[in-house]
């Protein structure tokens, strides 16, 4: 069976950030796979990913993308499956660009844009771990234990303060 979870980002360089998704989910034991299928210099790749995602199994995809930013919103153009777009961060302008590329998308084509950079890549997992974990029990459990770990990792006081 392929993964609930896809992770899609247009180059390589990417990886550095949508790692981050990969290991949020590996955390919380949800399968995924990664794969770099690039809006523009593989458009053949995203077209068939996109258009066969729903029927290979997946149920949520995790777009990252720098730059222009066209794979999310591409990738949501092609398929009914909810697409979650994460900003990478870029030299140029820091991932503004690729920000406003994702948030911009025209009515009827939904893109649930997340952070830039690595803040976007968790909450990405987050995000389609809590989708999944809406028919799954265990999935459910297991995301309220990470937060719970998460809230108490906080502590109430700063170190050395009376």
């Amino acid at each position: 069976m392929t993964a609930p979870i896809a992770i899609i980002m247009g180059s390589q360089s990417d990886w550095d950030t949508m790692r981050h998704a990969a290991e949020t989910l590996t955390a919380l034991g949800v399968a995924h796979e990664a794969r770099i299928v690039s809006a523009h210099r593989t458009p053949d790749r995203l077209y068939g990913f996109a258009k066969g995602a729903k029927a290979a199994g997946h149920k949520v995809i995790i777009a990252g993308a720098g730059g222009a930013a066209h794979l999310p919103g591409m990738t949501a153009a092609l398929t009914e499956l909810p697409v979650f777009g994460v900003p990478v961060e870029s030299k140029a302008l820091s991932g503004v660009d690729s920000l406003y590329s994702i948030v911009q998308m025209p009515a009827g084509i939904p893109v649930g844009t997340l952070a830039i950079g690595k803040a976007g890549a968790i909450n990405a997992a987050l995000l389609a771990a809590s989708v999944l974990a809406l028919g799954d029990e265990a999935l459910a459990k297991r995301l309220s234990a990470w937060r719970t770990k998460q809230t108490d990792a906080i502590a109430d006081r700063p170190e050395g303060a009376a």
